[in-house]
């Protein structure tokens, strides 16, 4: 009976500790979460400012309606692992109950046994009626195994009586939690719903506006390509100087640096939502079109000052219009590009280290937003979500 209780208990245990870290790690991410939707609700408020519908606030909306699913999914599987706990507390309290009352039964019924056996037939006439010393002395050393045995047992009752008591308080907790968490979750989802609803509303409102939408979708087409074609030109004159590919023995440091630290590079601001994502993306309002993204978009609101991600030289500052200026940096055989930058702070020719400020996210005054472009370029187009870090705090 110990033993089984024993190597359930290790289980138990094993298995509490396995769901603590697990609900841990979804509580973290739910409050980092919760952090994202706080910064997107004041940029939100700042963007209601000047009463401006426009596909910049319905992508920011969508990205606030994404965070709320991922909030709603990550209580989900928390209430799951709760419930899932509570059964197991539930089990193990039965189990242990019924072994306490099994081992109190076999200690009471051990106790009288022993007792009867000594008013009958004390220890030590047991003892002295040995046929030798030797017989005597193992008949001793019983004894005291059997009293010793005795007192391990009643430790064993207490410490699974104390397990119980704890168990019934970590039950009680538990069912508490998933209480508050289930009230959580409804209210998550009347959010949800109501900004589910408002994105409805301002796509319905700017579906009118279908031939201005195309025009900013061939807008941004041509920004794309200026873009291209300025990478292209740096890598016809890498070619020229008879790199042919290659790069030299810093560059190559540098990029293979650069290389090895995908997926753990710095974002490019300090503050900002990704409202736009790389490769092929339906059209928030035009739902027949897709966008072809060679980057993404991080908006914020206000002053955006913008960092190189890494070290490297600056191999290109141009202006392009309807995106202010861009910066193009070299790593290795990588590059980054930033556009709609104001008040630049680099030039051509520069080397600048990582976190090195480049300038600042020009704001427009009609949608109070700063929308940086990024990109990374190796032989073709990167995805910059899968280069920089994952847990951006906003």
């Amino acid at each position: 009976m110990i033993k089984y209780f024993s190597t359930l208990l290790i289980l138990f245990f094993i298995q509490s500790e396995v769901s603590a870290q697990s609900r841990a790690q979804l509580e973290a991410r739910m409050n980092s979460t919760l952090e994202e939707i706080d910064f997107v609700d004041n940029l939100l408020k700042e963007t209601a400012k000047v009463k401006n519908e426009s596909l910049n606030v319905i992508k920011i909306i969508g990205r606030k309606v994404g965070l709320r699913e991922s909030v709603i999914r990550d209580m989900k599987d928390e209430i799951s692992m709760l419930n899932e706990r509570i059964s197991v507390n539930e089990l193990a309290i039965v189990m242990m109950q019924a072994d306490v009352e099994s081992m109190k039964k076999d200690y009471s019924e051990a106790a009288v046994n022993s007792y009867k056996l000594k008013k009958s037939f004390p220890e030590i006439i047991y003892i002295l009626s040995a046929k030798d010393f030797n017989q005597g002395y193992k008949r001793m050393k019983y004894f005291q195994q059997v009293a010793e045995f005795r007192r391990d047992e009643a430790e064993v009752i207490i410490e699974i009586k104390n397990q119980v008591e704890e168990s019934k308080i970590k039950l009680q907790n538990d069912l508490l939690r998933l209480s508050v968490l289930k009230s959580k979750e409804e209210r998550q989802k009347d959010l949800l719903l109501s900004e589910q609803n408002s994105r409805q509303k301002m796509v319905k409102n700017l579906a009118g506006k279908e031939k201005q939408l195309k025009k900013d979708l061939e807008e941004k087409k041509r920004i794309a390509a200026r873009i291209e074609n300025e990478i292209s030109k740096i890598i016809e004159e890498e070619r020229k100087k008879s790199i042919k590919g290659d790069v030299s023995p810093q560059q190559k440091i540098t990029g293979d640096s650069f290389g090895e630290n995908k997926g753990r590079l710095p974002w490019p601001v300090e503050k900002g939502i990704i409202t736009s994502h790389f490769g092929i993306q339906q059209h928030p309002v035009l739902k027949y079109l897709t966008e072809d993204n060679i980057g993404i978009e991080i908006t914020g609101s206000g002053k955006m000052s913008v960092k190189s991600i890494f070290d490297g030289e600056v191999m290109r500052v141009f202006a392009i219009s309807g995106v202010n200026m861009t910066v193009i940096i070299r790593h290795g055989k990588y590059l980054s590009v930033y556009a709609n930058l104001v008040n630049l702070k680099v030039k051509k020719g520069d080397k600048v280290k990582a976190n090195q400020d480049l300038g600042e996210v020009y704001s427009d005054p009609d949608s109070n937003s700063s929308v940086l472009k990024f990109m990374i370029f190796d032989t073709k187009y990167q995805d910059p979500e899968v280069w920089i870090l994952k847990n951006k705090a906003v």
